[in-house]
């Protein structure tokens, strides 16, 4: 019984102690040491050919995006199934998806097998995009925040033109 009050009373001792290492400083973030924002090419394309990274990392460009995916990944059919399934992704009956947004890793899953044509990619990017500048997995949510990256896509054809 003894050990066991001198050891708490020890223990309680040089926890005070060791609070007088502790900063003075208010911050608890110092400035320099915070994440910088991403930015335009701060994410990583996956799983795609060098055509496809190439044309999404420029509609990307092209439609300045509030918030940037961390990870844009093309994976063949099986596998955009099996991540669909253990991400829960929830389609409505009678429909299916190229592409879908995990949004608390901020990542774009794009089936390959699946991908049509260059315009129809960067519509559906837009609109992941959309998913993820409105924080939402509600579609009208992520179709309305995509209506302006899709202008700006359009925008974008009609100039080089």
């Amino acid at each position: 019984m003894k050990l066991k009050m001198r050891m708490t009373l020890f223990l309680v001792t040089t926890a005070q102690f060791a609070w007088g290492q502790t900063s003075t400083k208010p911050e608890l973030v110092i400035a320099e040491a915070t994440a910088p924002e991403p930015s335009a090419n701060s994410y990583s394309v996956l799983g795609a050919t060098p055509e496809q990274e190439t044309l999404v990392r420029a509609q990307i460009r092209v439609m300045q995006p509030s918030v940037y995916p961390l990870r844009v990944l093309f994976v063949p059919h099986w596998k955009y199934i099996d991540t669909a399934r253990t991400f829960r992704l929830h389609v409505p009956a009678g429909y299916s998806s190229a592409m879908f947004t995990h949004l608390p890793s901020r990542s774009v899953f794009i089936d390959s097998d699946r991908y049509v044509s260059d315009d129809s990619l960067g519509y559906a990017v837009a609109h992941e995009l959309g998913h993820l500048a409105a924080n939402s997995v509600r579609e009208n949510a992520a179709d309305k925040a995509a209506r302006e990256y899709r202008k700006r896509l359009k925008q974008s054809r009609i100039e080089t033109r």
